[in-house]
């Protein structure tokens, strides 16, 4: 009795041969819905940051004004110096020099000449320019990146950064305001 090349099943190649089409789209699909860590939020917010720090040097430029930019863990906000009272103040209607939240998950690692500084998770309280106090009883605050009137700018190294990876980009700022983005590779 012969038995027929249909009724002896599959061969051990043409099993493989599936096996690895399967493989193959199921892996194409992981990464093209980002189960695998999808860079898109990473460079969102590295292209948002970089966005709206050349907003804070055109309009410091244009209008004589100087601005700071103070980072947290999580969170980045814009303030600006009031020559009149000597001091940082919250920019007030301004809805695009506000307080930014990152998303979940991902966060800053801000190095100014070489060294980690370490972000605080909430923003530091600005002095009350209604209130009189003495200077004395009052920390200074100083936000960590000053943006001039000039153009100038200072220097800067930014890594953004998510945390059940470490998958991060990188931001460098130049004393001229220039800005370079960076990606993994490029480090």
């Amino acid at each position: 009795m012969r038995i027929s090349r249909l009724e002896a099943g599959f061969t051990l190649i043409e099993l493989l041969v599936v096996l690895f089409i399967i493989t193959t789209i199921l892996s194409i699909g992981m990464l093209s819905f980002g189960i695998l860590g999808d860079d898109r939020e990473l460079q969102t917010e590295a292209k948002r940051f970089g966005a709206l720090l050349e907003v804070a040097q055109d309009e410091a430029s244009m209008q004589g004004r100087e601005f700071g930019i103070e980072f947290m863990t999580a969170g980045y906000r814009f303030v600006e110096y009031d020559t009149l009272l000597g001091i940082w103040v919250d920019i007030p209607n301004d809805e695009l020099l506000r307080l930014r939240v990152l998303p979940d998950n991902v966060e800053f690692e801000l190095f100014l000449e070489g060294k980690r500084i370490q972000l605080e998770l909430d923003p530091a309280e600005l002095e009350d320019p209604d209130k009189k106090s003495s200077r004395l009883d009052t920390k200074v605050y100083t936000p960590h990146l000053l943006v001039f009137s000039s153009g100038d700018a200072t220097p800067f190294e930014l890594h953004i950064r998510r945390d059940f990876d470490d998958k991060r980009l990188l931001l460098r700022g130049d004393a001229l305001g220039q800005i370079e983005f960076l990606g993994a590779e490029d480090q």
